[in-house]
């Protein structure tokens, strides 16, 4: 497996953590450089008994309903990296590597189980029985980026509601959750669930048991238990991040808001802004739930590369909610070398309207720094 440097990190503030009342959710989504991240928006929607669904790589059944969703996604595939519900409810992801092998063939992505748990998830907690369940019944697998290079991962989610939000960590079938209910809280690329333990597939201990993994009379850890050991590059260099993402919070402890939340995504030296040879920050997002239902939830999403050098647009779902066209890439149809077999054998351009304004901006930025004003031109 190659060592290309891959990281996602997510947030999460509950008051007392928040300044305000309000549940304070946030992403970076750190994919290839060169990969697109559009934003969508998907009404909800009724479907006929025994309809399917087609996900990224595998067709599932389909449900009777499905929420309206914003959804913050490559390009390229079906699922989502991160995104909100009408029903208040946030998901991101990240890839993790454990004792688990690596399922062979196409299954469901853990972008695809995000989008999944939105369409389908009225609360976090819902959400997590949504996702925890197709996980049993389809599992986890298939190519990860628009490479034919393979290139796949399990999968660890932090999922968020008004009232409370969910870690939720995965060893292919297997899973553990853990309940947060206050304060902060932030995953990165490893397992962090120790024997903290709010939930767990039934099987899970057994497993690790017979696996050699757990004795069965000490202390259960699922992260000691499932974690790799050796672990790939990328999940060492994670702990770095995770450890300086949990500082953060607690730096801002008691006066987290939005802002905060998107300096933090925006911090270059901890290494949660990424801009690291082929890999770098590909969208990000941050979410407004306020306790008070009778409040919109606010989601800021980027649809460009690097927090830093971009902007944070609002969406607030409403009955009149339509989609902003210069954030969703081009279709391609059956022709998509996404979907043709076999899979990523060429490249198409993918590149949203803003995209292709960012990057002009991008090069006037680096070519002309200062602008007529005489002072240095900036994003924020």
């Amino acid at each position: 497996m190659a060592e290309a440097p891959m990281s996602c990190d997510c947030f999460v503030s509950l008051p007392p953590g928040s300044l305000d009342d309000h549940v304070i959710f946030g992403k970076n989504s750190d994919r290839p450089r060169d990969e697109v991240q559009e934003v969508v928006h998907y009404p909800a929607a009724s479907h006929p008994p025994g309809a399917t669904l087609e996900c990224t790589f595998t067709r599932i059944p389909q449900v009777e309903r499905t929420h309206a969703v914003i959804l913050s996604k490559p390009a390229w595939m079906w699922g989502a990296e991160m995104g909100a519900n009408d029903q208040g409810v946030c998901i991101g992801n990240e890839a993790v590597w454990t004792r688990e092998p690596l399922a062979a063939g196409e299954a469901l992505l853990g972008m695809d189980l995000v989008r999944l748990g939105l369409e389908r998830g009225g609360s976090a907690c819902a959400a997590l029985a949504v996702i925890t369940s197709l996980l049993e019944q389809h599992g986890q697998g298939g190519q990860c980026r628009e490479d034919p290079e393979p290139f796949s991962y399990h999968n660890t989610f932090l999922l968020v509601d008004r009232s409370e939000a969910w870690v939720l960590e995965t060893a292919g079938k297997l899973w553990a959750a853990q309940r947060v209910s206050e304060g902060v809280r932030n995953i990165s690329n490893q397992l962090s669930i120790g024997a903290e333990l709010t939930a767990e597939h039934p099987e899970l201990r057994g497993a690790a048991r017979a696996r050699g993994c757990w004795d069965g009379e000490g202390q259960f850890s699922f992260s000691q238990a499932f974690s790799p050991e050796e672990p790939p590059a990328r999940m060492e260099l994670a702990k770095q991040r995770y450890h300086a993402g949990a500082a953060l919070l607690r730096q801002h402890q008691g006066r987290i808001t939005a802002e905060v939340m998107m300096s933090i995504l925006r911090d270059k030296p901890s290494g949660i802004c990424m801009d690291s040879g082929n890999f770098c920050t590909t969208g990000s997002m941050v979410s407004v739930l306020p306790r008070d239902s009778s409040l919109p939830c606010i989601h800021f999403f980027t649809a460009t590369p690097d927090p830093s050098r971009s902007i944070f647009k609002p969406f607030v779902f409403s009955d009149c909610s339509t989609p902003v066209l210069r954030v969703v890439s081009p279709r391609f149809g059956p022709d998509d070398p996404a979907k043709t077999q076999p899979r990523f054998q060429s490249k198409v351009d993918r590149r949203h309207e803003l995209y292709k304004a960012h990057q002009v901006a991008l090069g006037t930025m680096e070519t002309n720094p200062v602008g007529t004003d005489g002072r240095p031109r900036t994003w924020v």
